[in-house]
């Protein structure tokens, strides 16, 4: 009976004891709670897991309890030595049932800070180091992020760097090509204006002239020279020439000054007139005679109409005139210009009809100039009749003694000086 009472004794401590531990052991896992936390900062993956984690992380903050509780644990270790096997094992089972389902109620924390004792058996189960387990786990998961996020970063990059050398592109840029399509109107318009405005051109080219007529292609150019100067590329006119064939103008025949003149005039007409001819009118006391200079029929012209019209009279302006302005009425169209080179060696026998012979060609035939040149002193008053000529379609140039011998710039420039078509 002895040693029943002492197993019944202990039986009843042991639940006695078992209570204590199990209220201890709640207590202690609450402020286990905190402890641990410490050492969960040393590891850099564990905030990461924080809600699966919770029951092995209160096993790990109780390492403190073992040492405590193992020594209030011998006592009943030695009371069962002395008992039967079978209460030994449910001692054992009854300290397992215990400690098992408690750590998951953590809430009542202020009672008992010196019972850690009863935690201690079920830590050590807990102990198994589960978590660092998952560390060198979370440990893997960051080298696969980096090693898969910069290689595909940078091989699309590396792709999309070549594609802007394909941009360069642009080159199809050259689309003002379908502009200047709509504008070929404008073009053609354009076209149309710079043989006008921009590069005039002589009624006769320089290669016809040089074909026909070489020895007047000195003249041509300084006639082209000289038009350009005052203006006058690509003007279009006809062109007339009157000679004095009054008895005083006699040696100017015989000299070649009259048929050097003639020349001269030709080579103006090559650019004015399309037809590169030059009608010449013979004026004495009355019109002598008339003729006609092309490049084809030119040398020797002048002395072989002048051979034909028999004697030399006086000097009538106003006949030769009136005959200038009734052949260019009739073989030129109404309105065309008309330049005449009028040569003359004096003042007019009849001043009056002279006069006034000009001043109604000026009003019925204003396109008509008429460009004196005389031949002879300069210094002669017989000249001053030309000097006091105003009648507005009139200007003159004094050749002087010896006009053959004046260059092809200087006989056009006082042709041209007034001439305003």
């Amino acid at each position: 009976m002895g040693i029943l009472t002492l197993l019944r004794n202990a039986f009843g401590r042991s639940r006695k004891e078992r209570a204590a531990q199990t209220e201890g052991a709640t207590q202690e896992t609450a402020p286990a709670v905190t402890a641990p936390e410490p050492k969960l900062p040393s590891q850099p993956a564990a905030p990461a897991e924080p809600d699966p984690s919770e029951p092995p992380a209160q096993p790990e903050a109780t390492p403190q309890v073992p040492e405590p509780r193992s020594e209030s644990t011998p006592a009943p270790a030695a009371a069962s030595t002395s008992t039967s096997a079978d209460e030994h094992d449910l001692v054992k089972a009854a300290f397992t049932n215990i400690t098992v389902p408690k750590p998951t109620d953590p809430e009542p924390e202020p009672e008992s800070e010196a019972t850690p004792e009863p935690a201690a058996e079920p830590q050590p189960e807990a102990k198994p180091d589960p978590q660092p387990e998952p560390k060198p786990k979370a440990e893997p998961q960051p080298d696969p992020k980096t090693e898969t996020a910069p290689e595909p970063a940078a091989e699309p990059q590396s792709e999309a760097e070549p594609e802007p050398a394909p941009t360069p592109a642009p080159a199809p840029e050259p689309a003002p090509d379908p502009d200047p399509a709509p504008t070929e109107g404008e073009a053609e318009a354009t076209k149309a204006t710079p043989p006008e405005a921009t590069a005039p051109k002589p009624a006769t080219s320089a290669a016809r002239l040089r074909s026909q007529a070489p020895g007047l292609t000195t003249a041509y150019k300084a006639a082209g020279a000289a038009l350009k100067k005052h203006g006058r590329t690509g003007t279009r006119a006809r062109v007339h020439l009157v000679l004095d064939r009054s008895a005083s103008m006699r040696a100017y025949f015989k000299d070649g000054s009259a048929q050097a003149l003639a020349e001269q005039t030709l080579a103006l007409a090559a650019h004015l007139d399309p037809e590169a001819a030059v009608h010449v009118t013979f004026f004495s006391t009355e019109v002598d005679g008339t003729g006609e200079l092309t490049l084809a029929d030119h040398e020797n012209k002048i002395d072989e109409l002048h051979g034909a019209l028999g004697r030399m009279g006086r000097t009538a302006y106003h006949a030769a005139v009136e005959a200038v302005l009734a052949h260019h009425a009739e073989h030129a169209p109404p309105g065309t210009p008309a330049l005449v080179v009028f040569q003359t060696d004096g003042a007019p026998d009849a001043k009056t009809p002279a006069t006034q012979s000009l001043t109604d060609a000026a009003a019925n035939h204003p396109n008509v100039h008429f460009s004196f040149v005389a031949f002879g002193d300069p210094e002669n008053k017989a000249f001053d009749y030309l000097r006091k000529l105003k009648t507005g379609n009139a200007s003159h140039f004094l050749a002087g003694e010896t006009p053959k011998e004046l260059t092809d710039k200087e006989l056009y420039e006082g042709v041209l000086a007034t001439w305003r078509p």
